[in-house]
């Protein structure tokens, strides 16, 4: 469909908000089924004191090796020429298939650069943005492999007895906890080069879904967490390592695993590690007298009264009694 187009996660950049609209297939008539458009939009929504400032941008579509392999250049721009970007960014007879897209998806690294009278502040290297390629318009997300070994990776991480290569400038910027861990690794290493980190009591599968987050901000897809214990794995990590959106998200998951025999111990985690909706979704369960008799004569129900201690399961205990 001509002129069906998606816009990215708002993001915080230069004191500024921004966005990204993206057309797999084309914005205006000339451009109809022939190009990709993209453009950067700002968020009017917010104020600022610096409406002279300029911003200069730059768009790559990174191959499969996660290498950018074309590049357009913005010209300079004030604030008030926003949204700015390119009607016929890449032509879909350019955008090679086999190149360019993983998974089905196209891959778009954004560099923005915002010049203040005060100050410069540089995005060397903003996180990818994986958006929906023009041969098929279901969004997939795929799985970042190639991003994560690009060139350059300066931090190696064990875990589970596998290692992954991966940078610390988005590491840090995601995950203050990370950022901890990083620092303490870089203090105790003599090679500039690379830092080693060790990642104890996580899964391979459930670290590498996590370091997807990281790279892409965006949830793991709903195959993913299809089974509750990977939602629950990796709500524990999100939990871990301070990724609120990604916790979120599993919350989502294992709302929708609830039942009698995992009602308690679904409970039992979103009091541990503080998810509302998750505890919300399990009261509702258990406010069925249907659904309450039937956990009263599990095992669960002793779980249940050992480790939660919300009012509202207090309520819920004493209309059993």
């Amino acid at each position: 469909m001509v002129d069906e187009s998606m816009r990215s996660d708002t993001f915080n950049f230069g004191g500024h908000d921004w966005r990204l609209l993206y057309y797999p297939n084309g914005c205006g008539k000339e451009y109809e089924g022939s190009h990709v458009s993209l453009f950067l939009e700002h968020d009017g929504r917010r104020s600022w004191d610096d409406e002279d400032a300029t911003t200069k941008a730059q768009a790559s579509i990174l191959d499969q090796a996660g290498v950018p392999s074309y590049t357009r250049t913005m010209p300079d721009l004030g604030l008030r020429d926003l949204p700015r970007g390119w009607r016929d960014f890449i032509s879909h007879e350019d955008l090679d298939k086999q190149k360019h897209l993983k998974d089905d998806c196209l891959t778009i690294l954004y560099d923005l650069t915002v010049v203040t009278e005060e100050c410069t502040e540089v995005a060397t290297e903003p996180e990818p943005i994986v958006v929906q390629p023009p041969f098929d318009l279901h969004l997939h997300r795929p799985f970042v492999e190639a991003i994560w070994n690009k060139e350059r990776p300066d931090v190696g991480i064990l875990v589970s007895g596998e290692k992954l290569s991966t940078h610390r400038w988005l590491l840090e910027a995601r995950s203050p906890v990370l950022m901890a861990d990083l620092s303490r690794a870089s203090a105790a290493t003599t090679d500039e080069d690379t830092i080693q980190l060790r990642v104890d009591d996580i899964e391979a599968d459930v670290f590498k879904a996590l370091l997807q987050f990281i790279y892409t901000d965006s949830p793991p897809s709903r195959n993913l967490l299809e089974t509750a214990m990977m939602a629950e794995k990796l709500l524990v990590a999100a939990d871990r390592y301070e990724l609120e959106k990604l916790k979120r998200a599993c919350e989502e998951a294992l709302c929708r695993h609830i039942d009698v025999g995992s009602v308690a111990a679904t409970l039992a985690l979103a009091e541990q590690h503080d998810c509302p909706v998750l505890r919300e979704a399990c009261m509702l369960f258990l406010s069925s007298p249907g659904n309450l008799e039937a956990v009263v004569a599990t095992d669960g129900f002793e779980l249940l009264k050992k480790c939660c201690q919300s009012d509202m399961l207090e309520l819920v205990v004493k209309k059993m009694i």
